[in-house]
């Protein structure tokens, strides 16, 4: 590790093998906290590369416990977090969304880490069971429409690096990779991340694959749709930008999408908005997240997935996953 922090530190990069390597060492446990800290801090100096995000992502996926859910069309909501924006837990509310409108969810997530509160901090207060047996979670994705894929279980690799990012409390490269990483290699994915730059390299990296993506950056820096202002968007097919009125909706304060100060009022705020009582400016930033999901994976323009994810939250299909997950947790 010497001489790679040595490289970093002289403004070398690392190759896609060598970035490789040196997460398949920090799993092994072959380097000091202090190295594994300094490691990380390098890129929060200097912009990651391409090889090197390539490199971690595919160590990282070989080293997973894998979770085969091919029998279902499933796609993952999924920001990078690391905006600073700290915003009520949109994309967790937005996958029960999307489950309640009948498309199949496969959520990976974690703790927060540089967020007051990470979508397994709310889905864990809420009493939703974290697990890796696989016949669980097909039963999940059964009965509830979404399974929730709490990230320590199937990457054991980081649990050398879970406690150093918890100390350090800022985003790193891990952020980066968060939503590359879902160990059910989900066919369909909706990611949102915290800067353009980040965007072109997801979508560089996603080419390459055979995933149906969506990458989103909102224009003043939120890692999802914000209806702040702007939305940046690359498919698979071409790049756009996303504005309110594309959704029907008029534009929000960003202090009407703040989130809570505690984990415990996330969840409180997360209760009230799946049981329908949020705010019309909660219900449309989460609706629009959803229906970006749902266009996402059934082809269809954004106000139609839009006025899906609307029926499903109102009616109160997408409580009504939440509700089944909760049984099967018990």
């Amino acid at each position: 590790m010497k001489h790679i922090l040595n490289r970093l530190i002289n403004h070398e990069v690392l190759s896609k093998l060598e970035a490789k390597d040196v997460l398949v060492n920090i799993s092994n446990g072959s380097y000091n906290t202090s190295q594994i800290a300094s490691f990380l801090t390098v890129y929060m100096m200097r912009n990651i590369t391409i090889n090197e995000l390539a490199g971690f992502r595919e160590a990282l996926l070989e080293l997973c416990i894998s979770v085969d859910l091919s029998n279902y069309n499933t796609i993952d909501l999924c920001g990078t977090g690391g905006d600073g924006k700290d915003t009520f837990n949109i994309s967790t509310l937005a996958s029960f969304v999307t489950a309640g409108a009948g498309v199949k969810v496969a959520k990976h997530g974690n703790y927060g880490v540089s967020s007051i509160s990470g979508s397994s901090n709310v889905m864990e207060i809420l009493g939703v069971k974290f697990s890796n047996d696989n016949a669980y979670l097909e039963k999940c994705i059964d009965q509830a429409g979404i399974c929730i894929l709490h990230a320590p279980l199937f990457h054991p690799a980081m649990k050398n690096v879970g406690p150093i990012r918890k100390e350090l409390a800022v985003k790193t490269f891990f952020n980066m990779l968060g939503p590359m990483v879902n160990p059910s290699f989900p066919q369909n994915q909706l990611v949102g991340v915290f800067n353009l730059e980040l965007a072109r390299m997801y979508s560089y990296l996603y080419q390459n694959t055979t995933t149906n993506f969506t990458i989103l950056h909102s224009l003043d820096g939120y890692d999802e749709i914000s209806l702040t202002g702007n939305t940046k968007t690359i498919t698979n097919a071409m790049e756009g930008m996303l504005k309110p009125e594309d959704f029907g909706v008029s534009i929000l304060k960003q202090n009407e999408i703040q989130g809570g100060t505690t984990i415990e009022e996330s969840a409180k705020l997360f209760m009230n908005i799946i049981e329908g009582k949020g705010t019309d400016a909660q219900n449309n930033v989460v609706c629009a997240n959803a229906g970006m999901a749902i266009a996402t994976v059934n082809s269809l323009s954004p106000i139609q997935g839009f006025e899906i994810a609307k029926e499903s939250l109102l009616s109160g299909k997408a409580l009504l996953a939440l509700n089944k997950l909760q049984q099967l947790s018990k």
